[in-house]
C-alpha cells in the first residue's frame, strides 16, 4: 500500500490549517498587458475543499483580468507561525446568492455598503490546482541564532521546509 494518498491528504489538511490561520492573502492576476497584479483580499469563512471564495465587484479590474486569464495565485503569510502558502489555481466569477448569504460577514459593509444588495456584487471562486507551503522551525530567536551560526560556518541558513500539494 502506498503512503502517497496519506501524505497528500496530510499536506492538504496542513494547507487548510495555514490558510485559515492567515485569513488575509494576496490575490495575483495577470493584467491585459501581461503585468502581474496583486491585491490584498480577505478570505471568506468556508470549509476549504480546494476552493477559495472572495467577494468582489463585477466591474472591477480583477474580474476583467480573471475573465481574460483565469490563472491566478493566492499567497498567504502567517508571521506568528512563520508559515507561508502559495496556491496556484483557476479563478472564475461565480455569483450565487445562497452562497453569498452563507459567506457574508458584517465587516464587509466597509467595502460593500449595501451588503448583499450592492449593485454588481459577485463572488470569485479560486479552484486550487496546487499549493506550496513553507514552515520555519522555532521562533524568531531560534531562527536568528541559526542564521548567525550559518554565517559563521559560511553556509546558508536553514529556512524551513517546503512542501508541495496537488489538488
Amino acid at each position: 500500500m502506498s503512503k502517497q494518498p496519506t501524505d497528500a491528504a496530510a499536506g492538504r489538511r496542513r494547507v487548510t490549517e495555514l490558510i485559515r490561520a492567515a485569513r488575509i492573502c494576496l490575490l495575483t492576476t495577470t493584467a491585459v498587458d501581461g503585468r502581474l497584479v496583486s491585491r490584498p483580499m480577505g478570505l471568506q469563512e468556508a470549509e476549504f475543499d480546494g476552493d477559495l471564495w472572495f467577494f468582489a465587484c463585477a466591474d472591477s479590474a480583477k474580474i476583467r483580468q480573471i475573465r481574460v486569464n483565469p490563472q491566478v495565485n493566492v499567497g498567504f503569510s502567517d508571521q506568528r507561525r512563520r508559515a507561508w502558502v502559495s496556491l496556484a489555481g483557476t479563478a472564475t466569477e461565480a455569483w450565487d446568492r445562497a452562497r453569498a448569504e452563507r459567506l457574508w460577514h458584517p465587516l464587509l459593509t466597509t467595502w460593500l455598503p449595501d451588503g448583499l444588495d450592492t449593485p454588481g456584487l459577485t463572488l470569485i471562486k479560486v479552484h486550487a490546482g496546487s499549493a506550496d507551503y513553507w514552515e520555519a522551525p522555532g521562533g524568531t530567536v531560534v531562527n536568528l541564532l541559526g542564521a548567525a551560526r550559518a554565517a559563521v560556518a559560511g553556509q546558508p541558513p536553514k529556512a524551513g521546509e517546503k512542501r508541495e500539494v496537488s489538488y
